[in-house]
């Protein structure tokens, strides 16, 4: 079992039409996740700004924030001393790579989390392609697409991956032959998805201690060490 095990996908707040907890700590205690990387539901479903305010106010060191990039053309670059920003695109209506876009993280310049069903293969090469060594942690991105995400992998060096939801036989195993534990992040996507499914999966997985170790700790994105 590893000695660290990181969250690099978490929600915390309210969740629309759902009794869900708002305090992820003691689900956290249960699974044995001593940290994690959190994003407020707010700017998620509602109000960017506000639940970016909201996530700030926590200040327990526990629940890193990952407050959500809205980019706005008329507004100043965010001040944030963060591990990670989330972008919905989608959801939020913007292009990934637009001028405002690509001027705020290049001007933030750390690592970028997204969806999968937020972007496409094209958008993430497009984005690499603008911005050469922008570090993006892809996030819930399923089994089924299995084959396009190890392309993508393949193809962008500074792509990570949070395995949460591939949850298939072998298939956390697969991508780590090839493109290397490393770039593999544990995650889960709670409250509003399972996360025992995830830590059942970290603690089975058929991968040296020392690969295990490393995945459960961030990969080398978040692990100690690793680029920030």
């Amino acid at each position: 079992m590893p000695d660290f095990v990181l969250d690099a996908h978490r929600l915390i707040g309210p969740v629309p039409f759902d009794d869900l907890p708002r305090d992820p700590r003691p689900e956290m205690d249960r699974l044995g996740v001593h940290q994690a990387l959190v994003t407020h539901t707010l700017s998620l479903y509602s109000d960017v700004r506000a639940g970016n305010e909201a996530l700030f106010d926590v200040g327990d060191p526990r629940l890193r924030p990952v407050p959500v990039l809205l980019p706005e053309p008329f507004e100043p670059v965010p001040d944030w001393d963060v591990p990670m920003v989330r972008l919905c695109p989608a959801r939020h209506r913007f292009d990934l790579t637009g001028p405002t876009s690509l001027r705020r993280l290049a001007a933030l310049g750390t690592t970028v989390a997204i969806e999968l069903d937020e972007t496409s293969p094209a958008e993430l090469i497009a984005l690499a392609g603008r911005l050469p060594g922008l570090r993006v942690l892809l996030l819930n991105p399923g089994y089924r697409r299995l084959r396009a995400i190890g392309e993508l992998m393949a193809e962008l060096p500074d792509l990570w991956l949070e395995i949460g939801t591939v949850n298939t036989q072998h298939g956390v195993e697969w991508l780590a032959g090839h493109v290397g534990a490393e770039r593999l992040v544990f995650g889960t996507g709670a409250p509003v998805l399972d996360d025992c499914g995830p830590r059942f999966l970290l603690d089975h997985l058929d991968l040296p201690e020392a690969d295990i170790d490393l995945i459960a700790a961030g990969g080398s994105l978040f692990a100690e060490g690793g680029p920030r």
